[in-house]
């Protein structure tokens, strides 16, 4: 494959991913990353290794937000990288993962860090910057 091979099919896989999170597929998501994928949420003090734990964080993640909307700003790809930059709204239904209470709006701009390995993704890192919204 050329390097432009490897970079298209990088995005596709990021764009894969994102398509099975909006729609709440967490099983298809989790088949576009390595066994020993890495999550992080920085902000959180969050690390998952492993597609299991992984898993569990996003089922987490999704039983939290009701109403998700993304609308994607910029998405960039290497052949060993791939950076989005996201602005996601939700609203908020769980305690325990934003600072918010229940029912609160949210705006969040989404910067992901995805490093590529053998077309999956091999560690995600999730740079989440929410703020409250009416």
């Amino acid at each position: 494959m050329t390097a432009e091979d490897i970079i298209a099919a990088n995005l596709a896989v990021v764009e894969a991913h994102f398509h099975s999170e909006a729609v709440n597929e967490v099983e298809a998501a989790l088949d576009l990353y390595t066994d020993d994928v890495v999550w992080e949420a920085p902000a959180r003090d969050l690390v998952f290794y492993g597609k299991g734990p992984v898993a569990e964080n996003y089922r987490d993640i999704f039983a939290a937000m009701a109403d998700v909307e993304f609308q994607n700003l910029d998405r960039y790809a290497t052949t060993d990288r791939v950076t989005d930059d996201s602005i996601v709204t939700f609203t908020l239904v769980q305690d325990g993962l934003w600072p918010f209470p229940v029912g609160q709006k949210v705006e969040m701009r989404l910067v992901h860090i995805f490093e590529m390995r053998d077309g999956k993704i091999s560690k995600e890192i999730a740079f989440e910057m929410p703020r409250a919204i009416d």
